[in-house]
C-alpha cells in the first residue's frame, strides 16, 4: 500500500509516545515560562548571571528554554500525525481484498 512506512504496533507506539511528550514539554514549557525556581538546574546560566543583580537576563534565559519546550512538543505532535496516519493506513489495509 502507497505511504504504508510502519506497522501497526510501532505505529501505536508512536502515537502513545508521542501523547506523552507533548503533554511532558507542553507542561515544562509552561513552567520554565512562569520561570519555576525548581528548574534553574536545568537553565544555563553562569556564574556572572547570577551575581548580576538583575535578573531579567535570568528570564531571558528561562523563556528561552520554555520556548525550545514548545518547539519540541510541536515536533512531538507532528510525529503524532504521522503515527496517527500510519494507523489508518494499516486499518485500511486490514479491510482491502487482494
Amino acid at each position: 500500500m502507497r505511504g504504508l512506512i510502519c506497522g501497526p504496533k510501532l505505529a501505536a507506539c508512536g502515537m502513545v509516545l508521542s501523547i506523552w511528550g507533548v503533554i511532558m514539554l507542553a507542561m515544562l514549557g509552561i513552567f520554565f515560562s512562569i520561570h519555576s525556581a525548581v528548574l534553574i538546574e536545568d537553565v544555563p546560566v553562569t556564574e556572572d548571571d547570577m551575581k548580576d543583580p538583575n535578573p531579567q537576563k535570568i528570564y531571558d534565559l528561562y523563556n528561552k528554554v520554555g520556548y525550545n519546550c514548545f518547539i519540541a512538543a510541536v515536533i512531538y505532535m507532528l510525529f503524532g500525525a504521522f503515527s496517527c496516519c500510519q494507523m489508518r493506513l494499516n486499518k485500511q489495509k486490514e479491510y482491502l481484498v487482494h
